[in-house]
């Protein structure tokens, strides 16, 4: 705008009377505390954030954090929510872990989840320096206008089965695809970046460990990166986030997903850390949500907790819903529905009296036992004169063959990831003979055990150990 200094001052001294009366608030994102000078041309960026009136207009973003075994995705986890830096022999992680074994291995074996908030000033929320304990998620949750909903995965080959549940039943926004700087791109990484591409979930990759890897081993480390992310299997350019600037460019453009943002840190000296802090305060949420729809929520996590009953957590696809309100869950063995009522409901540990499209909460349900619920149960309004829900056993999919050391014929049994769900299936009907890796085509498949509750469109993953295949419910066939 060709500002001076001083008339620079005299806008942010407007900007603040105004954000003010909206009930919101400002920040500058720029490194650089001073104003912009209209002579040397300077640019400064201002995030405007709205303080919400209530934990249930509180913004939230998923993340779900993948990578290879020993990357630090975990370590990371604990440093980016406690703003407290790791010793360098997991101190950071210890509070994320579920189970004894996760401590005693310092690996991580089931779907961990944290949180991290960040106030209408952009400031992250985490504990005082030197505090004795740690912030609640209630009083992250209070005090915070964003928050970013992170979904810790396993990078054991071993427990590749839950990585692909927690990437697809908990419906993520971004993938964080996590590199040790020493290790280079091994193991798991590239199955779970090709997990994330299949899904379309945008990537940004963060190297780690750059306070003990020589030179040039982070070197090689970077330019194998770079030539996996440019190949032909992924189409992204790799963007290196080395100033604020780079952070706003980046965050502002990724929605176009093939822009990939490359971050260097260290947990131990706290290198690189600030830049990623601003990338996630920064970073829009771009999931598209319908709130007018019929209510629609994925169960993906069931509980049974002492003097409140059956809980289940789930991701409300669509629509909205109250404490009180009748629904119907299924499809049970048979593929039946049956009647609950929402006694409450949870958001981020905190009571809330309603839920909305595109929101992780959890139900406690009247009426039904946690024996009776699995994961990939839906939950569904029903009107009376309206003809029940129907689950389905057979299905058809467009699909693409990532990788099959042989061919796939008719009757070929697979493990089917579709949203919550995750059983086995077979293909009982298929255009071509045989399909070879790289061959697309339309296929049936139909369920071993029970009938399933699919929307069509829905991105699913057949795997037989590694992924296989990747592809779209087009049909639903029998009810």
């Amino acid at each position: 705008m060709g500002l001076t200094l001083q008339e620079y001052g005299v806008c942010k001294a407007t900007l603040g009377v105004i954000v003010k009366d909206l009930d919101a608030a400002y920040c500058e994102l720029d490194e650089d505390p001073e104003a912009p000078n209209a002579c040397n041309g300077e640019i400064t960026h201002i995030m405007i954030r709205k303080k919400p009136a209530s934990v249930e207009d509180l913004l939230e973003i998923r993340i779900a954090v993948v990578g290879n075994v020993d990357a630090g995705k975990s370590t990371l986890l604990g440093v980016l929510t406690k703003g407290l830096l790791d010793d360098g022999r997991g101190k950071a992680r210890l509070n994320l872990f579920r189970h004894k074994h996760e401590i005693d291995s310092g690996r991580t074996s089931s779907v961990g989840a944290e949180i991290m908030g960040f106030d209408a000033n952009s400031q992250p929320i985490v504990q005082p320096n030197h505090a004795g304990r740690r912030l609640t998620w209630e009083e992250v949750c209070q005090r915070s206008a964003k928050v970013l909903s992170f979904v810790d995965l396993a990078g054991h080959e071993k427990y590749l089965k839950t990585t692909v549940f927690g990437m697809t039943g908990n419906a993520p926004e971004f993938a964080m695809l996590m590199v040790g700087a020493n290790s280079g791109l091994v193991g798991m990484t590239k199955e779970h970046l090709g997990l994330a591409l299949s899904l379309t979930i945008p990537v940004f990759v963060v190297i780690t460990k750059i306070d003990r890897c020589p030179e040039n081993v982070l070197r090689s480390t970077v330019q194998d990166l770079v030539k996996i992310l440019k190949g032909k299997s992924c189409r992204k350019i790799p963007l290196f986030v080395e100033s604020k600037d780079d952070v706003v460019m980046t965050a502002q453009h990724f929605v176009t997903k093939r822009l990939c943002p490359v971050f260097k840190i260290s947990n131990v000296t706290g290198e690189g850390l600030d830049l990623l802090r601003s990338f996630l305060n920064i970073l829009p949420s771009f999931a598209h949500y319908d709130t007018e729809q019929p209510f629609q929520a994925e169960i993906n996590e069931t509980y049974s907790v002492p003097f409140v009953g059956t809980v289940v957590s789930c991701i409300v696809m669509s629509g909205v819903i109250h404490v009180g309100d009748k629904l119907l869950v299924g499809p049970n063995y048979a593929g039946q529905f049956v009647p609950t009522v929402i006694k409450g409901i949870h958001r981020k540990r905190v009571s809330v009296p309603i839920a909305k499209a595109g929101q992780s909460v959890t139900f406690a349900l009247k009426h039904v036992r946690r024996s009776g619920l699995r994961k990939g149960m839906v939950l569904l309004t029903h009107e009376k004169d309206q003809p029940m829900p129907k689950a389905s056993r057979r299905f058809e999919a467009e699909i693409l063959i990532l990788y099959h050391s042989t061919t796939i014929k008719q009757r070929y049994q697979a493990m089917v990831h579709c949203g919550a769900v995750r059983q086995t299936a077979s293909i009982v009907a298929m255009e071509q003979q045989v399909l070879r890796t790289g061959d697309r085509a339309t296929v049936q498949f139909e369920f071993v055990k029970h009938p399933e509750y699919l929307t069509k469109g829905a991105r699913l993953i057949f795997r037989e150990g590694r992924t296989k295949g990747v592809g779209q419910v087009t049909q639903l066939l029998d009810s």
